[in-house]
Formats: structure tokens, sequence, C-alpha cells
């Protein structure tokens, strides 16, 4: 009973982890670990979609704050030239909802940092990256659980 006990929570702590990771700038996928977990059968799907609900919403509200910082550290140095990119245009004219976005693979971590530097609302934009992503792994979870 113990031994059970520490794999879950041995898999929801590498979970939480292998979600915030990847919902940074860094590469990497939860998707894979989520589905593992859910599929042992062991507890309830609704924890380990909490979990990488959190731990995602969390790393992608992370590149959200390096989008910021970074923007408030060229302007300190005189060296403020925003950046050029689809994901500021995208950003600029949708403002926080463009975040439910946030999930995408390769434009989500742009749309984040582009909110960011930004300067849109941070809850807000929380918000909207939590929703996007939680709805992502729901219909995830939703679509393997039907199989």
């Amino acid at each position: 009973m113990e031994e059970s006990l520490f794999l879950q929570s041995a898999g929801l702590i590498g979970l939480a982890l292998s979600s915030f990771l990847s919902a940074t700038l860094l590469p990497g996928s939860s998707e894979a670990l989520l589905l593992l977990i859910v599929g042992q059968d062991s507890m309830s799907p609704l924890l380990p979609l909490i979990v990488a609900s959190v731990g995602n919403t969390l790393g992608g509200a992370s590149t959200y704050w390096l989008g910021l910082w970074s923007e408030r550290r060229l302007v300190e140095r005189g060296k403020y030239r925003e950046p050029s990119s689809r994901a500021l245009d995208w950003v600029r004219r949708w403002g926080p909802p463009v975040l439910l976005l946030s999930w995408v693979p390769i434009i989500g971590d742009g749309l984040c940092l582009a909110a960011g530097w930004l300067r849109l609302g941070w809850l807000p934009s929380l918000i909207a990256i939590l929703i996007g992503k939680t709805l992502r792994y729901c219909v995830l979870v939703y679509w393997f659980l039907a199989l």
C-alpha cells in the first residue's frame, strides 16, 4: 500500500515537473506521461489532469514573466528594440484571449512571451493560459479514455 502511494506521488511530481518544463521555452512534452498515469487506473483521472494543468499553466506564466522581464531590462539599458514576429502581432490584435492557444506546440510559447513583452494584464493572461491548457488536457484525457 505504501509503495503504491509512493509511486503515485512520484508519478504526480514527475508529471508536474514535465508539464511545467514543456510549457517553457525548453522542448518537452507532458501528454505521454499524463496518459500513462491516467491509463494505470490507480487513481481518478481528475488528479493527474489538475496536476498537469497547473504545472503547464505555471510554465506558461514563467514564459510570460520572462517576456515581461526581458522587455524591462532592455528598456533600462537603453537597448529597447521590439522584436518583429507573428506572435506579437497576434497578441496585439487579440489581447489575452489569444493565450487560449498557448497550448499549441511551437507558437504557444511565443504567444506567452509576447504577452509579457507587451505587458498584457497578468491576471487575464494567466486565466486564458489556464483555460487553454486545461481544455487541451481534458480533450486529450477524454479521447484516451473513450478508446
